[in-house]
């Protein structure tokens, strides 16, 4: 009881920091407008105001309604403010343009029409928020080849699709996995590999969604592990309807298709280096055959490559999905943020994904299907 109590609490004060940020970047976008028009008019600045101030707590509390209900308006009222949320970064991204060419005019003692500066830097990121939304609605195919040691000759040539980060819910619901398993039936791999985040987390149909992959046959069928968003509450429900649809889920262990390892670890135990340790040593690796590893996130690689794993296909990044985030995302993974890297003696391709989550938004990004063929 005493834990729960602890929990809500630390949820509640996490709550408030995203709801002070949002306030704070509003109030950034509203201020650096109004001082960079000459003469702004009085009567319309109140009403303004209210509309940012509004506007600035529509996201927290569409994505908490998004937890309890499944519903047009709710999809609706998520849906704005995402996009809304996204428009808003790269307001933020305009603002502070604005005042750095302010500071180069002061310092180089230059004039600039700094109304025109505002409009200019504003519409751009108006305009970058709406191809983005277009960017992501357009999914692509990344063609890899990759040479594994002691690769059964059974699977020469053949083929493996990665999918990841889907995040079906609010925004990307049956038309958009239609979609990928339109794309997927028309690559024609010998398997499919489920990184995690198939679901987004909130209210939603699982077994209504994930349906749609019955659809999908190859002749060593699709596997599946949990994302850190199936993770959010119990994800029981998530692999029984991933299940019902046929899909094998890989419950920490290993399968052997034709002659090659391949093991599934769930989200949460991918994260501690002693218990995904564990699991690679209870599936037997290091045997001399070639072996693949699916988890959700490009963390503890060196566990991985210590255990004989021959190729990690991952997701989780979304390889930052936009700017500012990109650089974020490098910094963190490093290398390993996207594409097909070498750590050690073991490969490592790491997913954009195929959805979106928060803002519907790609800049500097692209959604992807993974096709890999073993040479």
């Amino acid at each position: 009881m005493r834990e729960t109590g602890r929990l809500r609490t630390r949820f509640i004060r996490f709550i408030i920091i995203i709801q002070l940020i949002l306030f704070a970047a509003h109030g950034f976008v509203y201020e650096t407008w109004i001082a960079f028009q000459k003469h702004p008019d009085p009567s319309g600045i109140p009403g303004l105001k209210v509309a940012i101030a509004l506007l600035s707590m529509t996201f927290v509390p569409a994505s908490l309604l998004a937890f309890r209900w499944s519903n047009f308006w709710t999809k609706l009222f998520y849906k704005f403010s995402a996009v809304w949320l996204g428009l808003v970064n790269f307001f933020v991204l305009a603002a502070g343009l604005c005042w750095m060419v302010y500071l180069g005019e002061w310092v180089l003692r230059l004039y600039a029409d700094r109304p025109a500066l505002a409009g200019t830097f504003y519409g751009l990121a108006a305009l970058t928020g709406f191809c983005g939304i277009v960017n992501a609605r357009r999914i692509r195919v990344r063609r890899i080849k990759t040479r594994l040691p002691n690769l059964p000759p059974s699977w020469r040539g053949r083929t493996a699709a990665l999918v990841s980060d889907l995040h079906l819910g609010q925004v990307n619901g049956r038309g958009f996995i239609r979609k990928v398993v339109a794309r997927l039936m028309h690559l024609r791999p010998d398997v499919l590999f489920i990184a995690g985040d198939f679901f987004d987390g909130v209210k939603v149909s699982a077994g209504s969604l994930a349906s749609e992959l019955k659809h999908f046959s190859a002749p060593f069928g699709a596997c599946f592990v949990t994302g850190n968003h199936e993770e959010f509450s119990d994800s029981a429900k998530y692999l029984e309807a991933m299940g019902h649809a046929g899909v094998r889920v890989l419950n920490n262990e290993r399968v052997t298709l034709d002659g090659l390892d391949v093991v599934g670890v769930h989200y949460r135990d991918s994260v501690r280096p002693e218990r995904l340790r564990s699991i690679l040593q209870g599936a037997g690796l290091g045997n001399g055959r070639a072996s693949i590893l699916v988890v959700h996130a490009p963390h503890r690689l060196e566990v991985a490559e210590q255990q004989g794993v021959s190729l990690q296909l991952s997701g989780h990044t979304h390889a930052g999905q936009f700017y500012p985030f990109i650089w974020l995302i490098r910094r963190i993974f490093r290398q390993y943020a996207y594409g097909l890297n070498r750590f050690g003696k073991m490969m490592v391709y790491t997913s954009s994904g195929c959805g979106t989550w928060g803002p519907p938004m790609r800049v500097g990004t692209r959604p992807e299907i993974v096709l890999i063929e073993f040479e």
